[in-house]
């Protein structure tokens, strides 16, 4: 049987992986010069393989239509995509938040690996070679057509040609307009694992690249908690970012009215500064550092307990005169300082644009595709896999595994 995989990410690469494996006759269709364009930048260039929670657990943390993927995450799991890396001489290890990195630190190693099961395979992948349209007769694939009027035909077609984040890798949305063509619905596409930015821009411009790790943050409305997390964050000349930040967005975005919110400056972050410390603790530990500085000037007293760059801030924010000396400072300034570092208050603006985002929420309607199967429930022959779909994930490996997972599960049909 011949078989097009349109894309050659990760969701493409293992769907061809499978359906060559099941003797069928594979060509990757890909756009860019080379296939695993994206991969290569996941993790901040380690690739953050998977995660290695247990599988049941995995649903948990897609807040995107987890529930879908109940089949094909039986089907592969992490375990199946660590085992199928260690095979290639691609070791891994888990680290913190039990996110699974190669040995090595490098996602070259995970792409070169993929690619030598394919060319064992001999799966062949046609580069610079984008699909324009999607080749159907009477409800059934016959093949695609190329940007180089080429007409190739196939029996089965699957389309992971991934979202609309990262459009410098090729994620420009092409897969779903093809989709559209078809008849099939594609949901609103929005970013998600994307920072935020805040309506206190001057203040985040002054922090920019400050990198803050083990905070908790508090995502609020109406003094109502809608997300807390706790990990690490970054400031940004535009507002906020990090893994806990990028997880926060996955939320946030479902959230009731949330344009209209976030236009009225409704939704606060707040950013517990010192979660270890409850805020009696916390007072003891400044009444600490007080004492041993109790002859310097309040803005030289604070340089143990945050990093220098946040330090010019909470003291303006707490409106202790910074030429104060420190036995001069009173019980209430003090817990004023206390109720800031532990409660710091951003309000947020808005979600970055979808280029800056790490994937997409929205796609291709999930109830117009067998979720066992990954096959179209429109079109005879056409499957599904990876970021195309409306399925999303929060950070911490979790959307890769979608994309292994949904590719094996349409490579194996």
């Amino acid at each position: 049987m011949n078989v097009i995989v349109i894309g050659g990410g990760p969701a493409g690469i293992l769907s061809a992986i499978k359906s060559a494996e099941e003797g069928n006759n594979v060509t990757i269709l890909e756009k860019n010069d080379r296939c695993g364009k994206k991969l290569l930048i996941t993790g901040k260039g380690r690739c953050n393989i998977t995660s290695s929670i247990e599988m049941e657990d995995f649903i948990m943390n897609i807040p995107g239509n987890g529930k879908f993927l109940y089949s094909a995450f039986q089907n592969f799991t992490n375990k199946d995509i660590i085992q199928m890396l260690e095979k290639q001489g691609v070791k891994s290890k888990v680290e913190r938040g039990s996110r699974v990195f190669p040995v090595s630190d490098k996602s070259i190693d995970v792409l070169n690996a993929f690619l030598n099961i394919l060319k064992k395979l001999n799966v062949k992948i046609k580069t610079n070679t984008e699909v324009t349209e999607i080749l159907v007769n009477e409800n059934k694939v016959e093949g695609v057509l190329t940007s180089k009027h080429e007409k190739i035909i196939a029996d089965k077609i699957i389309l992971a040609t991934g979202g609309r984040s990262y459009p410098s890798t090729g994620s420009t949305g092409d897969g779903y307009k093809m989709a559209k063509k078809l008849g099939h619905t594609i949901t609103e596409i929005r970013p998600s694992l994307v920072p935020l930015t805040i309506y206190e821009e001057e203040m985040c411009k002054k922090l920019q690249g400050l990198s803050l790790k083990n905070v908790k943050i508090f995502i609020k409305h109406n003094k109502k908690t809608i997300y807390e997390d706790f990990g690490e964050m970054i400031f940004t000349h535009f507002g906020v970012s990090g893994p806990i930040i990028l997880s926060a967005s996955t939320i946030l975005l479902r959230y009731k009215n949330v344009k209209e919110l976030l236009k009225n400056k409704e939704i606060e972050l707040l950013i517990d500064f010192k979660p270890a410390l409850n805020k009696e603790k916390l007072d003891l530990r400044i009444r600490r550092d007080f004492e041993e500085f109790k002859n310097k000037q309040f803005k030289n007293s604070l340089n143990e307990l945050l990093p220098q760059k946040l330090i010019p801030i909470i003291i303006e924010k707490s409106e202790i005169n910074e030429n104060k000396k420190v036995n001069e400072i009173t019980k209430e300034e003090r817990q004023r300082l206390v109720n800031l570092l532990k409660e710091f208050k951003l309000t947020i603006k808005d979600f970055k644009e979808i280029e800056y985002a790490i994937i997409t929420a929205g796609g291709v309607d999930t109830k117009e595709i067998n979720p066992k199967t990954m096959e179209s429930k429109l079109i005879n022959g056409l499957y599904f896999a990876g970021e195309i779909i409306d399925v999303d994930g929060y950070t911490g490996g979790f959307n890769l595994q979608i994309a292994y997972s949904t590719g094996y599960t349409a490579g194996i049909n």
